[in-house]
């Protein structure tokens, strides 16, 4: 069992946004994207929405001018596979930022997880169901945390109406969002979740960055680049130079590449696209120290010889 000093590392976003339908969802993860790219193309907005979205591209709304941006359209069957492709489809473009809007209809839309598991449920039982089901939830979610873009993910609130009392005194119903409309539990996955009100208000009911916990907030550009920020003040990753010059050192050694990674897990807790410049550093001298010894070893072997 490795043990390690915690390390709080260069990352990205995973953010859930919750909320009843108008709430504000689509324009909240835009502007908080714009905060944290500026710059319209670097953000790629996945569209269950009938192609709602399309509706703020060269819009002004809260004071910022919206532009173009790259979307793909998801058509029913929503299936958790037409979700994977998309984001990997984002990722090989080379956005920044990937909106998912909604992930709602992979679990309850037209094709999605239930719906399946209803089409399954007439020849198989439940559990049987959801053992051929769940692998495929799962497999969407892994694409979302492991995605190499930052990333929002809006869902339905299940919504319920409450009576409160209005200036008059008069009782008024008021829409309110309940949970959200996918697997539950999935909310835990995300760095951050937060839910709107109808009136486009939002509250975090998950905050590991401590940003915005306790506050009562419109979502907007400085929402984004706050956020940016916190993730950009871990450890650095390693870089590209690094990386080369660990591989190159590795072969050096006569080692084989494909151990790279089970060699920086043992010693970091982490592959070696995960570990932070500081750990490659030591690593690299750790290499060059190996390598040394081996050439000395050569020559002290040449001599006996």
């Amino acid at each position: 069992m490795l043990i390690r000093k915690a390390q709080r590392k260069v990352t990205k976003a995973r953010v859930g946004m919750t909320g009843p339908s108008g709430s504000g969802k689509t324009l909240s993860a835009l502007l908080m994207a714009y905060g944290m790219t500026e710059d319209w193309d670097k953000i790629g907005l996945i569209d269950t929405e009938n192609r709602s979205a399309d509706l703020y591209a060269e819009t002004m709304k809260a004071g910022v001018q919206i532009g173009e941006f790259p979307k793909i359209d998801i058509d029913p069957p929503y299936t958790t596979e037409k979700y994977i492709e998309a984001i990997k489809a984002f990722e090989d473009y080379g956005v920044e930022v990937i909106i998912v809007d909604s992930l709602s209809h992979a679990w309850a839309g037209e094709g999605g997880i239930i719906e399946q598991k209803d089409q399954l449920s007439k020849t198989k039982n439940s559990f049987a169901a959801w053992g051929d089901l769940t692998p495929k939830q799962n497999k969407m979610v892994e694409a979302i945390l492991k995605c190499s873009a930052h990333i929002y993910v809006t869902m339905r609130s299940k919504t319920e109406y409450v009576l409160e009392a209005n200036e008059k005194g008069k009782q008024v119903p008021r829409k309110v969002g309940m949970a959200p409309v996918q697997r539950d539990g999935l909310e835990y996955e995300f760095t951050l979740v937060m839910d709107l009100t109808a009136t486009h208000m939002a509250t975090v009911s998950k905050d590991r960055t401590g940003l915005f916990d306790g506050d009562f907030f419109t979502p907007s550009l400085d929402t984004g680049k706050r956020l940016a920020e916190w993730l950009e003040s871990g450890e650095k990753l390693i870089s590209q130079d690094s990386i080369v010059k660990i591989n190159t050192k590795w072969i050096e050694l006569g080692l084989q590449p494909d151990l790279v990674d089970p060699q920086t897990n043992k010693l970091f807790g982490a592959p070696l696209k995960g570990i932070t410049e500081k750990q490659a550093e030591e690593f690299i001298t750790s290499l060059k120290e190996k390598l040394q010894a081996k050439k000395e070893q050569a020559a002290a072997d040449s001599k006996g010889a």
